[in-house]
């Protein structure tokens, strides 16, 4: 049977990314424990902050990677915990519009603060060559599967 080194390379690097993943979910887990956060919470505050506007709730499960459902979900709890707010969308009747509360843009800086030295730390023995590279192919393989 042939295998196609580039076919093999390519499941290898797919299997390490999701190695990779939850590893780094744990790890927001742990950062965001203190306000009660998951890493599947700190990514809706993320999204919402990287789209600059209150944003419907398939916006955010796009940007997130995530389906509409699980995001509803999320967003629903956080609109509970006074962390989002939820608007009436004038282009849509029944898509809200999904916002950060005072609380939520105070967590989420809090986090972000956090999380830049999280990642100065992390990137301790990593070269910046490798990251621009490592970047580059991940958002060539997220523009294949984004079709």
């Amino acid at each position: 049977m042939y295998i196609d080194p580039k076919g093999e390379s390519f499941t290898n690097v797919v299997l390490e990314i999701f190695k990779v993943n939850g590893m780094l979910n744990a790890e927001g887990d742990e950062m965001g424990k203190e306000f009660g956060m998951s890493s599947a919470r700190w990514k809706v505050l993320g999204a919402i902050i990287k789209l600059e506007q209150a944003v419907t709730v398939a916006e955010i499960s796009r940007t997130m990677g995530q389906s509409r459902q699980a995001t509803q979900r999320l967003v629903d709890v956080m609109v509970k915990d006074g962390l989002l707010d939820m608007r009436d969308n004038p282009n849509h009747k029944r898509a809200k519009l999904i916002d950060l509360t005072d609380e939520g843009k105070r967590v989420y800086n809090f986090l972000h603060i956090k999380q830049l030295s999280w990642a100065a730390k992390s990137s301790d023995e990593l070269e910046l060559r490798d990251l621009k590279t490592t970047l580059a192919t991940l958002q060539k393989m997220s523009q294949y599967f984004d079709k």
